[in-house]
């Protein structure tokens, strides 16, 4: 299952290439046409605070293709034709994960490489440097399954619908791009208990940037919230998704 959508991107590259184009003109808008006007609490360049958050946000985009293709597959029989064959009820979800997982690695990467070469720089040791690459993925883990249960839920263009109205709001109402203690009281709350701001923050400190925390819940214990908050997702859209994947009907 992994290789039969690996090779659907060999042949139809466009998907994730989009995709990266789409974090790096996030990363070059709100870096350098946004970022003299945004200032760090704490203090610290803004490039150096962005970048992590960039990262922890294009892991919560890739949700997107996720749910449309799994749509798609239930909307056309396909996924009905793996359910008839003598395969596990799980090989067709957990290959659309592992074919994102690899394309999300390439991403990071590719992203990593680009914001060192504008500028960002990591001031911490190797292992925190890899844990904060760890964190990141896990997240995309998680996230993974939210897709493939919207996938499944809503198939055709409401399952793309259905992620644009999650990840957007998600994705902004979050430390991400600016930090929590800029915005209104009862917002800034709000974001901090994000998830995708644990990890946003548990990056920057691995990775030895800037976080813009002062106070708050994310202050002290980010890595562990960056820990808990997807296996808390993952617990309750992987049993979600093989539920729904189980309820398919031809």
């Amino acid at each position: 299952m992994t290789q039969r959508e690996l090779a659907h991107w060999a042949r139809q590259p466009w998907t994730p290439i989009f995709g990266l184009l789409f974090s790096i003109m996030l990363l070059l808008v709100f870096g350098f046409l946004f970022g003299g006007a945004i200032t760090v609490p704490g203090g610290g360049d803004y490039i150096t605070f962005l970048l992590p958050g960039m990262l922890a946000l294009s892991m919560m985009f890739g949700v997107e293709s996720t749910a449309t293709a799994m749509a798609n597959d239930a909307r056309k029989g396909i996924t009905d034709r793996f359910r008839s064959m003598p395969i596990g009820s799980s090989s067709v979800a957990l290959g659309r994960v592992g074919a994102d997982m690899a394309n999300s690695a390439v991403e990071l990467f590719v992203l990593i490489l680009g914001g060192l070469l504008i500028g960002w720089r990591i001031s911490s040791d190797p292992p925190s440097v890899a844990l904060a690459v760890v964190l990141l993925l896990w997240l995309r883990f998680a996230m993974l399954w939210i897709g493939i249960f919207v996938g499944l839920s809503f198939r055709g263009d409401g399952a793309t619908m259905a992620v644009q109205v999650l990840v957007w709001p998600i994705g902004f109402l979050s430390t991400a791009i600016v930090s929590a203690e800029t915005m209104p009281g009862w917002l800034g709350a709000i974001a901090a208990w994000n998830p995708l701001s644990a990890t946003a923050s548990a990056a920057r400190e691995l990775f030895g940037n800037p976080t813009g925390i002062t106070s708050g819940p994310l202050a002290d214990g980010a890595v562990w919230l960056a820990l808990a908050w997807p296996l808390v997702l993952t617990a309750v859209f992987l049993p979600l998704s093989a539920r729904a994947y189980r309820r398919l009907r031809a």
